[in-house]
């Protein structure tokens, strides 16, 4: 099956916005065995959008085009559709109701423009919106199916899930399955080198290396006669992978290290507190918004100035005027005197230059102490990245992360 994606909107096109639609809809398009061929971005112009709709008439077989189904003057999806498929739209008195009750719970009235989200192109299956007051269409056309559905993200995911994934999944042939395997603390090339000969795998499978300033990502696929063939398939990669770089593994699904030591705190009953200076409140921003974060998370400082750490943590002055806060020593006593103060079980802390000025000969920007501290041990680990402020920000956060996945997986059965 061949699935074109058509995005429609200006914004999209000058960067004003980011088109996570397209990126949403090829992931679970991916994960139910289907495939994107084709993304095609247009304007709110209707020479143009015309121009792509006949393109990926011609060539797909599945069309999904999301946005332009608003009540304002550019937005001109549904008109440019039917005008192109020859058809006219009609008021449809049942979907204007529905507009109108969804204005009445809100408590505001309804502009008399909303009513064109209520006309409805002759021929064309309404999809309902249960997020948002325009519904979506379905055409069909000489075998190809275009569906047609708002942008605003929540209303397009709601309607993809509910209406239009069901139908191309079950038009499937053969059988497919993915995993994904998540590593941190290691860069893609290093990675690569050591899994070593990719050419061992099943010649079914297909590995993905998918890299971000957290970590490398790697997908595993496969396509076979059935779903159980092609799990096997999959598990065996899996397997064979793991062996190679079980230690950098921090999940076997598509989750955050932050979820991920998020499970395996809330699993032993475990609190954490958290020091953060150059990060300021990465981590605990990440930690709280995972749900029920309250079960593991216990407080988060941003200890940012020299004075912060002495007076809210307890690090003694004479370290910070000896080593300087960025350094080995007053990381370690920032995790050690946030895990104090909160009587939590561990304790992380973040010390760094995040740049791009403050670096200097002997600590340059980039380099960053994480520290951990629990009831028997504190360790430090010192990183050096690049100059780039919010990038170090992150990578500095994940280091402090995986420093406590690693240290929860040493003390594992031992409550930390």
């Amino acid at each position: 099956m061949n699935i074109e994606i058509i995005s429609i909107g200006d914004e999209l096109l000058i960067g004003q916005t980011v088109n996570t639609n397209a990126s949403w809809i090829g992931a679970e398009l991916l994960k139910s065995g289907r495939t994107v061929r084709w993304v095609t971005t247009v304007g709110d112009h209707r020479h143009d959008l015309t121009g792509a709709l006949e393109t990926a008439l011609s060539r797909a077989d599945v069309v999904l085009l999301t946005g332009g189904l608003g009540p304002t003057h550019d937005d001109i999806t549904k008109a440019v559709v039917a005008e192109l498929f020859g058809v006219t739209c009609s008021l449809d008195q049942a979907i204007l109701e529905q507009i109108k009750q969804r204005f009445r719970r809100r408590g505001i009235p309804m502009a008399r423009v909303n009513e064109e989200q209520a006309r409805v192109p002759q021929g064309a299956e309404v999809l309902s919106n249960d997020q948002g007051t325009a519904p979506g269409f379905l055409f069909r056309r000489d075998g190809v199916r275009i569906y047609v559905m708002p942008g605003v993200p929540r209303e397009m995911k709601s309607m993809m899930q509910r209406l239009v994934l069901p139908e191309l999944v079950k038009d499937r042939d053969g059988g497919f399955n993915m995993k994904m395997l998540c590593t941190t603390g290691i860069p893609e090339s290093t990675l690569y080198e050591k899994i070593g000969d990719l050419g061992q795998l099943d010649p079914a499978v297909r590995i993905a290396f998918l890299p971000s300033l957290a970590g490398v990502r790697l997908r595993i696929s496969a396509n076979a006669d059935t779903d159980r063939d092609a799990e096997e398939r999959v598990s065996s990669a899996a397997d064979w992978l793991r062996r190679k770089i079980e230690s950098f593994i921090y999940a076997e699904e598509d989750i955050s290290l932050a979820e991920a030591v998020g499970r395996i705190l809330k699993e032993r009953g475990m609190k954490l507190a958290v020091a953060e200076s150059c990060t300021g409140g990465w981590i605990a921003h990440q930690l709280t918004n995972i749900p029920g974060s309250s079960a593991f998370f216990e407080r988060g400082i941003i200890s940012y100035s020299n004075a912060s750490k002495i007076e809210l943590l307890g690090v003694p002055a004479g370290l910070v005027e000896r080593y300087g806060a960025v350094s080995e020593p007053v990381a370690r006593a920032m995790a050690e005197g946030v895990r104090r103060l909160a009587r939590a079980d561990a304790g992380l802390s973040t010390t760094g230059i995040a740049g791009p000025a403050g670096g200097t000969v002997s600590k340059p920007v980039g380099r960053v102490y994480v520290g951990y501290a629990d009831a028997g041990e504190s360790a430090v680990r010192e990183h050096h990245y690049a100059n780039d402020r919010l990038g170090n920000k992150e990578r500095f956060a994940q280091a402090a992360l995986n420093l406590l996945r690693l240290k929860l997986q040493e003390n594992s059965g031992h409550g930390g």
